[in-house]
């Protein structure tokens, strides 16, 4: 299998090109939308009663492809259920709905008879990225205040796992409320 293509090509946040033809039917995105590596948005007991919330924000805008939300989410995951098993409530707060698309040339002998060049660009989708602004939240982790501290340590583990520099924010409630 090949190789994902690194990211730097396509960390910036950009206005992504849509095609647009004079022509109806040339108004197309190649191929099918792939399928997303993020398994489960909600994790944990959804239904129960907590008095404390921390979330993990990205500190500058960027897109974040969809296999390293869903290696933060079991990072986080992990973590949380060795410590506090079903006494919380994670949650993804983004989807990635942003198509990455690549346009492969080849390079050396025999690269004529393969490539276009740049002549049908657009490129095939080769996965899919949620694109973040300036301090959005992508994790939050939902817990009694006692737990404060081993749900900071799983956001963090997440945030390792993520192309960007990110931030907590600790929101303690006055009272318990069921969400």
């Amino acid at each position: 299998m090949a190789r994902i293509r690194a990211f730097k090509a396509y960390r910036s946040l950009e206005r992504p090109y849509t095609r647009v033809s004079k022509f109806n039917k040339k108004n197309y995105v190649r191929g099918g939308r792939p399928h997303s590596k993020i398994i489960k948005y909600d994790l944990g007991n959804k239904t129960g009663e907590y008095d404390a919330i921390v979330r993990l924000r990205v500190k500058a805008a960027i897109n974040v492809r969809n296999n390293a939300l869903e290696s933060a989410r079991l990072a986080s995951n992990r973590w949380l259920e060795k410590h506090i098993p079903k006494n919380y409530h994670l949650r993804i707060k983004v989807y990635p709905f942003h198509l990455l698309r690549e346009n492969p040339l080849a390079s050396g002998a025999g690269a004529d008879r393969m490539s276009t060049g740049m002549k049908k660009s657009f490129g095939k989708i080769i996965g899919s990225a949620a694109r973040m602004k300036k301090d959005q939240t992508i994790l939050e982790v939902r817990l009694d205040k006692a737990n404060i501290k081993v749900g900071k340590v799983a956001l963090m583990r997440a945030a390792k796992k993520l192309p960007c520099s990110c931030k907590l924010e600790v929101i303690e409630l006055e009272e318990k409320r069921a969400y």
